[in-house]
C-alpha cells in the first residue's frame, strides 16, 4: 500500500539529520500553534494565501527564499567545518552524509533561494515600475509560487524521510542512474526540481507577457526602467532554457522508473547528451539569475547617485546581447569532454565575448556615479561591494574560457570559487540591494542602517575569507567534493575558509537583528511620502505599502524617469492642482487555486518518489478537478468603489504634502 516507504526510510541510526529533522517539525509545529492561538489562521487564508495580488505574492517568494537562505546555509558551514578538520581524519561527517549535503547545499541555492528571491523581487517592482495593477495573469502567479513552495517541502522532507540525492547539485549520470544510484535520494531530486521547473516557466510566460503587452499610457519599451529591461531577458531566458531542463530530467525519470536508455552506460545510452542538454539550461541560468541583480544595482546606482543612469540605451543593448549570447556558452562547462579544439575554441572565444556587454555595465554604473552626489546608504554599499567583486569573478570566468586553462583548473576548487564569486557576487548581493531598497515600499518603513550596514561588512569581507583560499587550493589541485584530504598544504587554507564561513554567518545574524530591530522601532522608521531614497521610477509614486490596486488613476509617462522630474516640479510647487477623477476599479479576486494544486503537487511528487501509486492518482483527480473548478468560476473580478478609491489616494496625497511642507520648513 505504501510502496517503498518504510520504517527504515526515517534515519533513526543518524543523529545529526534526525536531530535537525526534530528540530524543523518542533519549529514548524510551534509556529503553527502561535499562529492558531493568535487566531490569525483566517486573516492569513484571506489576504496571502489565497492571494492573487502580486505585492503579496513577492513577499512570499522573498520570505521563502530567506528561509532556505538560512538552510542551505546550514548546509554550506558544515561543509565549510568538515574540511577545516578532515585532515589527515574522517571528519564528522560520513561520505554519504556529506555527499547528501552538498548536493542539497547547491540544490537549495539555485533553485530554492536565488530563483524564488529573484522572481520575488521582480513579482513585486515590475508592475508598479511600468505603471500597472496587475501581472498579466494574477491566479497563475499564485501558482507558480505554490508549486515552487512544493519543491522546497519535497526536498525538506527528504531531511527526515529517505535521503537526498548524494550525486551533486545536477545529477549527472551514470551516478545518478538506478544502477549507482537506488534509493529515493535522486527521486526527491527530481520530483521537486521538475514541479518547482514547471512553477518557474509559467512565471516566466506570465512576466514576458505583462511586459511586452501591459504598459500604464505613455510607457513606451525605451522609456521603461533597466530593471524591466532585465526582467525582460531573463524570462525569455526562462521561457527558452526551462523545458530543456524539464525534458531532460523527464528522460532521467523515464531512465530510473521504466528502464529507458538516454543516458546509461549501456543499450545505446549517452550520458555525454545529459552534459550537454542540462548545461544548454544551465549557462543561461546563470544570467536568468544575474541579470534581474544587474537591473537592481542600475536602479540603486541611479538613485544613490542623484543621476540620470548613464549610458541608457547601450546598458538594454548590453542586457539584450547578453540573453542572446548566454546561450552560446555552455560547452565551457566540459571542455575535457572531447569534442575538439575547433569547437572548445568557438565556445572559449563566445565566453569571452559575452564578457563585454558585462562590461559595459560596469562602465555605465561608474559613469553614473562619476560627478554624482553620491549617498552611501545600505542598498549603495551592496552595489559597490558588487562592481569590486564581481568584476574579480567575471575575470575567473574569462581565464577558465581559456581552454589549456579550464583544462588545469576543471572540477578544482577554483571553479567552485569562480561560481560562488559570481552568484554572492553578483545575484545575492544585488537581491540583498533589492531587499533593503525596496523593503519601505512594501512594509511602510525603512530598514535599519546601522545592522544594515553591519551586514554589509561581514558579508563582504566574510565573502572573501571564504572563497579567495578556495581559489589558491584550486591552483593546489585540490578538487571539489573531497570528504577529507591528506595534503598538509591544503588544510591552512581550508582553515581561513572556515573562518570566512563563520563572519558570513555573522553577517546573517546582523541581517536578523536588522528585520527584528526595524519591526521594533518601525513607527521611528515610518515612511509616510512613498518616497523615502528621492527614486526615479513610477513605484515611488504610490503610497508605502501601496493599496491593492496600486494606481488610483494610471500615471500618463512622458518621458524617462518621468516620476523623478514630477517629484522635482512638485517641489518647487509647480505640480498638477487639479484632484484626478476617480473610477470604480475593478481587481482579480483572490483564488485558492494556487494552493491547491500545491496540495496535490506535495502528496502526488511524493507518491512518485515512494511508488505509492494510489497516492498519485488520487493527486491527479484532485488537480484536475481544481482546474476544472477554476475554469468555470462565474465570478473573477470585484470592484473597488470610486469612493474607496479617492479617499485611500486623496491620504496618500495629504502625506505627501505635509512631508513636503516639513522638508521645506527644515531647509
Amino acid at each position: 500500500m505504501f510502496g517503498k516507504l518504510t520504517w527504515a526510510a526515517v534515519p533513526f541510526d543518524q543523529p545529526i539529520p534526525l536531530f535537525a529533522g526534530a528540530i524543523v517539525i518542533v519549529v514548524i509545529l510551534g509556529v503553527l500553534a502561535f499562529i492558531t492561538i493568535k487566531g490569525w489562521i483566517p486573516y492569513l487564508w484571506s489576504e496571502w494565501i489565497t492571494s492573487v495580488d502580486h505585492k503579496r505574492i513577492g513577499i512570499m517568494y522573498v520570505t521563502l527564499a530567506a528561509v532556505m537562505l538560512l538552510r542551505g546555509f546550514i548546509d554550506a558551514i558544515m561543509m565549510r567545518s568538515q574540511q577545516a578538520i578532515a585532515f589527515q581524519s574522517q571528519g564528522y561527517l560520513p561520505p554519504e552524509h556529506y555527499n547528501q549535503i552538498f548536493s542539497a547545499h547547491g540544490t537549495i541555492m539555485i533553485f530554492f533561494v536565488a530563483m524564488p528571491f529573484v522572481i520575488g523581487l521582480m513579482n513585486f517592482v515590475l508592475p508598479l515600475q511600468l505603471g500597472v495593477r496587475d501581472v498579466a495573469f494574477p491566479t497563475l502567479n499564485s501558482v507558480s509560487f505554490w508549486l515552487t513552495a512544493t519543491g522546497v517541502l519535497l526536498v525538506n522532507i527528504s531531511l527526515v524521510v529517505g535521503e537526498f540525492s548524494r550525486t551533486g547539485w545536477l545529477p549527472f549520470p551514470p551516478l545518478s542512474e538506478l544502477t549507482y544510484s537506488p534509493g529515493v535520494g535522486v527521486d526527491y531530486y527530481l520530483w521537486g526540481v521538475q514541479i518547482s521547473g514547471v512553477g518557474t516557466l509559467m512565471t516566466g510566460v506570465n512576466f514576458v507577457t505583462t511586459i511586452l503587452k501591459i504598459h500604464a499610457p505613455g510607457m513606451t519599451y525605451m522609456r521603461m526602467p533597466v530593471f524591466c529591461w532585465t526582467a525582460l531577458a531573463t524570462n525569455l531566458l526562462i521561457v527558452a532554457a526551462f523545458p530543456v531542463l524539464t525534458a531532460t530530467l523527464a528522460m532521467l525519470t523515464l531512465d530510473r522508473y521504466l528502464g529507458f536508455h538516454f543516458f546509461t552506460n549501456e543499450a545505446g545510452g549517452n550520458m555525454m547528451m545529459f552534459m550537454n542538454l542540462i548545461w544548454i539550461w544551465g549557462h543561461p541560468e546563470v544570467y536568468i539569475l544575474v541579470l534581474p541583480a544587474f537591473g537592481v544595482f542600475s536602479e540603486v546606482v541611479s538613485t544613490f547617485s542623484r543621476k540620470p543612469l548613464f549610458g541608457y540605451r547601450s546598458m538594454v543593448m548590453a542586457t539584450m546581447a547578453i540573453c542572446l549570447i548566454s546561450f552560446t556558452v555552455w560547452l565551457h562547462h566540459f571542455f575535457t569532454m572531447g569534442a575538439g579544439p575547433n569547437v572548445n575554441a568557438v565556445f572559449g572565444i563566445a565566453s569571452m565575448i559575452i564578457a563585454v556587454p558585462t562590461g559595459v555595465k560596469i562602465f555605465n554604473w561608474l559613469f553614473t556615479m562619476y560627478g554624482g552626489r553620491i549617498v552611501y546608504a545600505t542598498p549603495m554599499l551592496w552595489s559597490i561591494g558588487f562592481m569590486v567583486t564581481f568584476v574579480i569573478g567575471g575575470l575567473t570566468g574569462v581565464l577558465v574560457a581559456v581552454v589549456p586553462a579550464d583544462f588545469m583548473l576543471h572540477n578544482s576548487l577554483f571553479q567552485v570559487a569562480h561560481f560562488h564569486n559570481v552568484i554572492i557576487g553578483g545575484v545575492l548581493f544585488g537581491m540583498f540591494a533589492g531587499y533593503t531598497f525596496w523593503f519601505p515600499k512594501a512594509f511602510g518603513f525603512r530598514l535599519h542602517e546601522g545592522w544594515g550596514k553591519a551586514a554589509f561588512w561581514c558579508w563582504f569581507f566574510g565573502f572573501y575569507l571564504a572563497f579567495m583560499p578556495l581559489y589558491v587550493v584550486g591552483l593546489m589541485g585540490m578538487t571539489r567534493r573531497m570528504q577529507h584530504y591528506d595534503v598538509p598544504e591544503w588544510h591552512p587554507w581550508l582553515l581561513v575558509a572556515e573562518l570566512g564561513a563563520v563572519v558570513v554567518l555573522a553577517g546573517i545574524l546582523c541581517q536578523v537583528m536588522q528585520l527584528v530591530v526595524s519591526i521594533r522601532h518601525r513607527e521611528e522608521l515610518r515612511d509616510v511620502t512613498g518616497d523615502p531614497w528621492m527614486g526615479r521610477s513610477l513605484e515611488w509614486s504610490t503610497a508605502s505599502p501601496p493599496p491593492a490596486f496600486n494606481f488610483a488613476v494610471l500615471p500618463v509617462v512622458e518621458g524617462r524617469d518621468d516620476y523623478w522630474r514630477r517629484a522635482r516640479l512638485a517641489e518647487r510647487g509647480l505640480g498638477p492642482t487639479v484632484e484626478p477623477v476617480y473610477k470604480a476599479i475593478e481587481m482579480p479576486r483572490n483564488s485558492p487555486t494556487g494552493f491547491i494544486c500545491a496540495f496535490f503537487a506535495s502528496f502526488g511528487g511524493f507518491g512518485m518518489i515512494w511508488q505509492i501509486w494510489w497516492l498519485v492518482i488520487v493527486a491527479l483527480v484532485g488537480a484536475f478537478v481544481t482546474f476544472v473548478v477554476f475554469a468555470w468560476r462565474d465570478r473573477t473580478e470585484y470592484e473597488i468603489p470610486a469612493e474607496e478609491v479617492a479617499r485611500i489616494d486623496r491620504a496618500n496625497r495629504q502625506a505627501r504634502g505635509e512631508a513636503l511642507v516639513r522638508a521645506e520648513a527644515l531647509s
